[in-house]
C-alpha cells in the first residue's frame, strides 16, 4: 500500500444499526464522542439508523420503519385515498 495517502485518523470505528442492534467494524475518519468495548478493544462508534442489516431493499421487506413514524403518519393521511 502507498504510504502517506491515508489521513491521520483513519482508523477502525464500530458502525452500530440503531433499528435492529447490529454492528460491524470498518476503517473511517469520521469523528464521534461515542465508544463501545468489543472483544476488549475499545472503539469509537457511530449510530446509524439504516444500514443494508435492516434497509427494504436489502431484506426484502416492503414497509419502511423509522423511528420518527415519518412514513407511518404520511401512509395514514395520504396512502390509502383513491383516484
Amino acid at each position: 500500500m502507498k504510504s502517506g495517502i491515508h489521513p491521520e485518523n483513519y482508523r477502525p470505528v464500530v458502525f452500530k444499526d440503531m433499528s435492529n442492534g447490529e454492528q460491524f467494524i470498518s476503517r473511517s475518519t469520521v469523528n464521534t464522542k461515542d465508544t463501545v468495548e468489543i472483544d476488549g478493544v475499545t472503539y469509537p462508534l457511530v449510530k446509524l439508523e439504516i444500514s443494508s442489516s435492516s434497509h427494504p431493499f436489502y431484506t426484502g421487506k416492503s414497509k419502511l420503519v423509522d423511528t420518527a413514524g415519518r412514513v407511518d403518519k404520511f401512509m395514514s393521511r395520504y396512502g390509502k385515498r383513491g383516484k
